[in-house]
């Protein structure tokens, strides 16, 4: 009898990548779904069963890792979809056709030589192709990818752009393994930023704290190969700011590291630490003297910086920081502090002159509504919570509400005031 001849092309795929046995593949699919915030696993059995001449159809999850481990569509992989998946390949889901436009924009402006032919679904083959053209115009392209990414992210929210995030970063992961050493440095650069970026998402998606603390290690790893000390900076800050406040004494270990360690930041991504570590000063109980010191030098590394330059995930480190920002977020530490009157003065003077985006405009306003909570305002509280929550509640924006829970909390002895039910509903209304 002869031998089944099996799927060669998936055999031909995974030896391509160097994955000799197919105990390989199923170590590296655990990982690679990790890599995609996934908890997913595969026995050698089914890989053998991918292999052999009947793979049949994967599961929706098992799919998706497969495309992004392999960097290549199903049917390239000796998959055959069912009848009812066929009839239905124009109808493809609209966020998933949102993020691989994004990522397909992104990647193919910067960077022409990058060509479909087949589509959108034939992006991820298409970009790991490229790794033959061993220039600097795919990690150009990965990087207007990420800025376009993280601009819908400031107004559409985290969930809809998550997705495409997971992909780009999944690209990138991909292409850096058999990258040049040139190339590969710039991809891991570009990564860093994807990775934290990532991290960030996950957070404000109320996603599981392992998988944002799982991307911050990612982009310090990748930070640290690449030899760039202040993204790694960066990262302790980002880190410190997705800290919980129950937990100051860590949030002020990283935001010092960040602000004081052996790197030397931009004066904006400096000024962004220092202010972070006066909040932290302020939970722990500090002496006011202490966290208005920290916030002035705040104020002096601002002022060593040139003028700002528009935000951009990819360009310079925090180099949209501007002083109304600076001053919100010194707001939010006159709040820890205890000093709330000082902390509404600095919102309502900021975010009435100041330019923000979607997202920090929401989690500003959230904090305004704490602020006059603690001031003894409930009525107005109530209001800001409400226009706080017209603006973080369609998009999702995790942080904001978070704070706009707290706020209800603190506004729990005024409950039957008219204004503050109506902010206690909506909120319960949103979760519900």
């Amino acid at each position: 009898m002869s031998q089944s001849p099996g799927n060669p092309a998936f055999r031909a795929a995974r030896l391509e990548r160097g994955w000799h046995s197919q105990s390989d593949v199923a170590t590296a699919y655990t990982a690679h779904a990790a890599l995609l915030g996934e908890d997913a696993g595969v026995d050698v059995r089914q890989v053998r069963r991918w292999e052999s001449s009947k793979p049949g159809w994967p599961n929706r999850q098992a799919r998706r890792i497969l495309q992004s481990m392999f960097a290549l569509s199903l049917e390239e992989l000796g998959f055959t979809p069912p009848q009812s998946v066929r009839d239905n390949a124009t109808t493809r889901p609209e966020e998933d056709g949102v993020h691989r436009r994004l990522l397909l924009r992104g990647v193919l402006g910067a960077a022409p030589a990058l060509t479909l032919g087949g589509g959108p679904d034939r992006l991820a083959a298409a970009v790991a192709n490229a790794r033959r053209f061993g220039d600097h115009s795919l990690a150009s392209g990965l990087r207007t990818a990420l800025d376009d990414i993280a601009r819908a992210d400031s107004s559409t929210g985290p969930r809809r752009v998550l997705p495409a995030a997971m992909e780009l970063l999944a690209v990138i992961d991909t292409l850096a393994r058999n990258a040049t050493t040139p190339v590969r440095r710039e991809l891991l650069g570009v990564g860093a930023r994807a990775a934290e970026f990532t991290a960030w998402l996950h957070r404000d998606a109320g996603s599981p704290a392992h998988l944002t603390v799982f991307f911050h290690d990612r982009a310090a790893e990748w930070a640290t190969l690449t030899g760039n000390g202040p993204m790694h900076a960066y990262v302790l800050l980002r880190k410190a700011q997705a800290t919980d406040r129950h937990d100051p004494a860590r949030m002020l270990d990283l935001a010092q590291a960040a602000a004081r360690g052996p790197w030397t930041l931009p004066p904006r991504a400096r000024a962004e630490a220092l202010q972070q570590e006066a909040r932290a000063l302020a939970l722990t109980g500090a002496p006011a003297d202490a966290v208005n010191r920290t916030l002035d030098d705040a104020h002096h590394a601002l002022d060593q910086a040139g003028s700002p330059e528009p935000a951009s995930c990819t360009g310079p480190l925090c180099a949209g920081y501007t002083l109304d920002r600076l001053m919100a977020q010194s707001a939010i530490s006159y709040r820890e502090a205890g000093q709330p009157a000082q902390a509404v003065d600095l919102l309502q003077q900021h975010l009435a002159q100041g330019v923000f985006a979607p997202r920090d405009r929401a989690f500003f306003t959230a904090h305004l509504s704490g602020a006059l909570a603690a001031a003894g305002e409930p009525d107005q509280a109530a209001a800001t919570g409400l226009t706080a929550l017209r603006l973080a509640a369609t998009p999702g924006f995790g942080q904001a509400l978070g704070e706009l829970r707290r706020t209800a909390a603190q506004l729990r002895p005024h409950a039957r005031r008219p204004a503050v039910r109506e902010l206690r509903q909506a909120l319960t209304t949103l979760t519900a």
